[in-house]
């Protein structure tokens, strides 16, 4: 990126009967964040995807109507698309990947909200460090708590672990959890390359997402981040940079319903078999 020319940013965000109040909540956060990074000139114009994969026409409307008054900002735009079908998470990010003209694009769930030098922070970070191609953020969960949702490869037991709410149980295997959550580098203020990013933020260049090829449609939900970060991998540094500060509102699968504890396994097994199974 060119230091003296403001960056082009892109958003994309994927609804799901996700909460409009909340989305709300999410696209004035990225709002105050991109002000914030217009007023230092390190960004130029910011085009936001609301992708919507609700099956319900009648969310459909109030989820467009809700994003409408953003459409005719000067430089700050939002864009809504309801969907023909539902293929995925990771599908539906890609219905624009593929046609981007930014510089970075972020990836953003709508259940996080974005500090206000949220994006000031991480584009100066990209301008300034070639190498990186993602920045992962320090997440705060809604009681002020910080989640660690950077991760080095899991194992099959880890994955089975971690539901478990018992205190003897995350006792026993406390050491093997948190190394596995990277609570030894992600818990203070220095940054650190990360194998794992999350999905629900990622700050990406354009051009590294792209020649990957954006998610892989084979996920329909959960590991496809994964599955994402180990690609871009490739193509130079995944880092978590703390001074990115974000709150995530959402959940683990397992407090979702059936029906996520289903994807979480199916996707799960298409990681492993695509990546390589490590069972312990």
């Amino acid at each position: 990126m060119n230091e003296t020319i403001p960056v082009r940013l892109s958003v994309s965000i994927v609804l799901h009967n996700s909460s409009l109040p909340m989305l709300r909540r999410v696209l004035l956060s990225l709002q105050r964040a991109a002000e914030v990074a217009h007023a230092a000139a390190i960004v130029g114009q910011v085009s936001v995807d609301v992708l919507d994969n609700s099956p319900d026409d009648e969310y459909r409307r109030r989820a467009a109507a809700e994003t409408s008054t953003w459409q005719e900002g000067d430089f700050f735009r939002v864009t809504y698309r309801g969907l023909s079908e539902n293929r995925g998470f990771g599908a539906g990010h890609n219905v624009v990947v593929g046609g981007l003209c930014s510089d970075v694009h972020l990836l953003l769930n709508p259940d996080a909200e974005l500090a206000e030098n949220a994006l000031l922070v991480g584009l100066s970070c990209l301008r300034e460090e070639p190498s990186i191609v993602l920045l992962s953020p320090r997440v705060l969960g809604e009681d002020g708590a910080q989640e660690f949702l950077c991760k080095r490869y899991p194992s099959l037991l880890v994955l089975l672990l971690r539901p478990f709410k018992s205190r003897l149980v995350r006792r026993l295997f406390r050491r093997r959890l948190y190394r596995y959550e990277m609570r030894d580098l992600c818990s203070g203020q220095q940054e650190a390359d990360v194998l794992l990013a999350s999905g629900c933020f990622m700050l990406v260049r354009t051009a590294a997402l792209q020649s990957v090829g954006g998610f892989n449609d084979d996920y329909f939900l959960y590991f496809e981040d994964f599955d994402l970060s180990i690609r871009l991998g490739a193509q130079g540094r995944l880092v978590f940079n703390p001074a990115i500060q974000i709150v995530h509102h959402g959940g683990y699968a397992a407090s979702k319903g059936i029906q996520h504890v289903k994807y979480f396994i199916r996707s799960g097994i298409t990681f492993f078999s695509q990546h390589g199974w490590r069972w312990i």
